[in-house]
């Protein structure tokens, strides 16, 4: 497994429940510039559209030597999953009021899979709290570290 892009910002922003593996419908262009490494995820978000899932503001890089029927970069593209994990997803979203959210991006094969993650919000006080126990456990390794060479 090959990973393309990850959004480190959704750990920050969100308590992830639930992770499924999503393919997704590409043209030809996108395909050649996400196998460049000109794919970003951070701002991409999914949307549930007739129970079908849906990822927004995915930016892919039009293709360098793309012509007229070059791609554009923000479209909107259909993500590929089995028909119950669809209707699980609308449920979850409608009844519980999460979100989904893309979490990184990965070739599998010579597929291209999105790992979308079921997210509910963090609040202000839930982020200061990541931060603390992230500075408590870099104290920590930072202190391991200087012991072990002495």
């Amino acid at each position: 497994m090959k990973i393309i892009c990850t959004n480190k910002k959704a750990s920050f922003e969100y308590f992830l429940l639930d992770k499924f593996e999503a393919g997704i419908k590409l043209k030809g262009t996108e395909i050649k510039s996400i196998r460049q490494g000109k794919c970003n995820i951070n701002d991409a978000y999914v949307i549930m559209k007739n129970n079908r899932p849906y990822i927004l503001n995915m930016f892919i890089a039009k293709y360098e030597h793309g012509n007229i029927f070059n791609h554009d970069e923000l479209r909107t593209r259909e993500l590929l999953l089995h028909k119950h994990e669809c209707e699980k997803l609308a449920s979850k979203i409608k009844l519980d009021g999460l979100t989904l959210v893309a979490t990184k991006a990965y070739f599998e094969g010579s597929l291209v899979k999105i790992e979308v993650c079921l997210a509910r919000g963090k609040k202000l006080q839930d982020k200061r709290e990541t931060i603390k126990e992230r500075d408590i456990s870099r104290n920590i390794n930072k202190m391991m570290k200087d012991s072990s060479k002495y």
